[in-house]
């Protein structure tokens, strides 16, 4: 009796077609001899040749007997890439990993370095402009080299995370050493450049921003009310910066009003995302699952109270009165700009908190720059400030 062959299917019943969602490449690769979808002949034709006859022969089966010529063209087999595993990433790639992973979006925070500067009125010199540009830069260096090292250690949970896995370390365009190396230079070659080139308080500032920001990433993210006050407390050092580059004293109104600003934006993130989350799988943040939004809800209110009263007694400071005290004796303005400009400030203050009410406030540059009626607030408080300053 003639013996009859294996089926290409391999003895599944029903006659099932190859696109029924095994994929004939499939089980072990051609060239160790046996096909994943035949058993017993590893010369046995592609099953898709076998069910459609019109069908071309895949070229890592056996020629059809007819046509010996094709054996001479059989193509190099292909090993597929594991899902598991990267590429080795390309130079080009790595650069554009590394600029991606310093946060570009993130720098325009470090625009605070003028806001000393420009509340003393000593910001458009051509001293100042240097040094608040080179500040600038430096407090960059700091804060990328921050996120890279970050990035690096948490690269194994972020690629559990369904938006982190596409980060560039977590993703594998960046390898977790070179995010290290680099961080770490970038680091040590700020603080250096610091140390030499502006006063002594700068860098040591800016190695207190360092210390905090890694013991932050290590372990005080996940310490309640810690966590809130590290953020905040970042923002009031961009702002701290520029002063003591410039050797301007700083007014504890301006520390009280910016401390609590950037407290009060930062409470209103966290406790957006705390609404957003409530009801889902989890959280993006864990300790957001500590937090209750009404004690979220507090703070943000607490702090936009505090930030309010600050302005104001800096704002009247002088008495209510159209005079200012300067180098050269007492200027007098056309208006009152310093006292109006409380009236932009609460304003401003209040729009903000319609979107932390509502949830959905996120990064602070957003929600501002988002939406026209706070940006147009904003530009009339700057017009006043500036007015103010410069005694008009």
């Amino acid at each position: 009796m003639t013996e009859i062959a294996p089926h290409p299917n391999n003895g599944r019943p029903g006659g099932a077609c190859p696109d029924d969602g095994a994929h004939p490449n499939d089980g072990a690769h051609p060239d160790v001899g046996v096909h994943p979808n035949d058993g017993a002949r590893s010369d046995s034709a592609h099953p898709t040749a076998a069910a459609h006859p019109h069908t071309p022969t895949h070229p890592h089966t056996s020629a059809h007997p007819h046509t010996p010529a094709l054996l001479g063209q059989r193509t190099p087999p292909r090993h597929p890439a594991s899902p598991h595993t990267h590429p080795h990433p390309r130079p080009h790639s790595v650069l554009h990993g590394l600029l991606k992973t310093a946060r570009p979006k993130q720098w325009v925070k470090n625009l605070l370095v003028v806001a000393a500067p420009a509340a003393a009125g000593q910001l458009f010199t051509r001293h100042a402009l240097t040094q608040l540009a080179l500040v600038f830069a430096l407090f960059t260096a700091c804060a990328a080299a921050v996120y890279l090292i970050n990035d690096a250690r948490d690269a194994d949970a972020d690629r559990a995370h369904p938006t982190k896995r596409h980060r560039p370390v977590a993703a594998g365009q960046v390898p977790v050493s070179v995010a290290y190396g680099v961080g770490g230079v970038l680091a040590v070659l700020a603080l250096a450049l610091a140390g030499w080139l502006t006063p002594p308080l700068v860098p040591a500032l800016l190695t207190a921003y360092v210390g905090m920001q890694l013991a932050y990433c290590v372990s005080l993210k996940h310490v309640l009310v810690v966590d809130l006050i590290v953020v905040a407390t970042g923002f009031l050092m961009r702002a701290m910066v520029g002063g003591l580059a410039l050797g301007i004293p700083l007014s504890r109104w301006f520390l009280i009003t910016t401390g609590f600003g950037a407290l009060f934006m930062v409470a209103a993130k966290r406790y957006s995302e705390a609404v957003q989350m409530e009801g889902a799988a989890g959280a993006t943040r864990a300790l957001l699952t500590e937090y209750t939004t009404g004690y979220l809800r507090f703070v943000w209110q607490l702090a936009a109270g505090v930030a309010v009263l600050g302005y104001c007694l800096w704002a009247l400071e002088g008495g209510g009165t159209h005079a200012a005290p300067t180098a050269t004796g007492t200027a007098t303005g056309l208006l009152p700009w310093r006292q109006l400009s409380v009236v932009a400030f609460i304003l401003a203050v209040l729009r903000y908190a319609v979107f932390a009410d509502r949830g959905i406030a996120g990064e602070p540059e957003e929600v501002v720059l988002g939406d026209r009626a706070l940006a147009l607030i904003g530009l009339v408080w700057l017009g006043m400030y500036g007015l103010a300053v410069a005694h008009w």
